[in-house]
């Protein structure tokens, strides 16, 4: 998928993700115009208007929910804080997510590139808000399987304990966090997140992870926003992965602030 620019920045397109999402919008039209045809032709049977009034509020239905799809994605396109903007992600998580993932792999797509797609609907309304927040609000939540696998020195609980050797990326990403002042741990599953997020109480978090961890944690964590970064694997999965470490910078830059700035 080739890549796509947003307030200068490249990050990846979420086309599979609304395509989806216009399929889902012309079944809903299509559903509805059944559900008001089949039972419309009994409701003329008992009064002529009932027929009518059920079509109008079948349809202002539609068109709310149709709306509501449109803003979002003016919302992507434009990168702007538009009206309802968390309203829109609660939606895209809670109901959009599922109905897309199912319509999808009703359609051949790939599960994990409509995880990735929906990923990147979920940073975008992020950076739509404009969220910042001051570094003490901000935690990184990294996955365990980014530390090399055959470190005598295990850092889950206490990412302290690296010793910066750096054969792997958790020298690095400890040392932008301690130069940010930002609290960073690394988890070894979706409990031990849950439990960091807990005790820490962030108002941003900022999570690396694969494609199906990153979309449950998302999804587990709302309404508390959540950017997503993906690890790279060049070993397979859950094994000595990476780190983009400019891009998590780039995050950091964009919702974190120095703790000195008022707010």
């Amino acid at each position: 998928m080739s890549e796509w620019t947003l307030e200068g920045r490249s990050c990846r397109p979420p086309w599979l993700f609304l395509c989806v999402l216009g399929i889902i919008g012309l079944l809903l039209v299509l559903v509805s115009w059944l559900a008001w045809w089949v039972p419309s032709v009994g409701f003329g049977n008992i009064h002529p208007a009932l027929s009518r009034w059920f079509g109008i509020l079948l349809g202002s239905i539609v068109l709310v929910v149709l709306l509501a799809l449109g803003q979002l994605g003016l919302t992507l396109f434009s990168g702007r804080d538009l009206f309802f903007s968390v309203h829109l992600r609660g939606l895209a998580i809670r109901y959009l997510l599922p109905a897309v993932i199912f319509v999808g792999r009703c359609f051949g797509a790939d599960r994990d590139a409509l995880q990735r797609s929906f990923i990147t609907v979920n940073n975008q309304l992020i950076r739509g808000r404009k969220l910042q927040v001051p570094a003490s609000q901000a935690v990184i939540l990294l996955p365990h399987c980014v530390q090399l696998h055959d470190c005598a020195v295990k850092v889950t609980g206490d990412i302290e304990k690296c010793l910066r050797c750096g054969k792997c990326d958790i020298g690095d990403l400890a040392e932008l966090a301690q130069s940010r002042g930002v609290t960073i741990a690394v988890a070894t599953g979706g409990t031990l997140a849950r439990k960091i997020l807990m005790e820490t109480r962030p108002r941003f978090v900022l999570a690396v992870a694969c494609e199906r961890d990153l979309t449950a944690g998302i999804r587990d964590a709302y309404p508390l926003p959540v950017y997503g970064v993906f690890n790279r694997r060049p070993q397979g999965p859950c094994y000595n992965t990476e780190i983009d470490l400019a891009e998590v910078e780039a995050a950091l830059d964009a919702h974190v602030l120095s703790d000195s700035v008022d707010h």
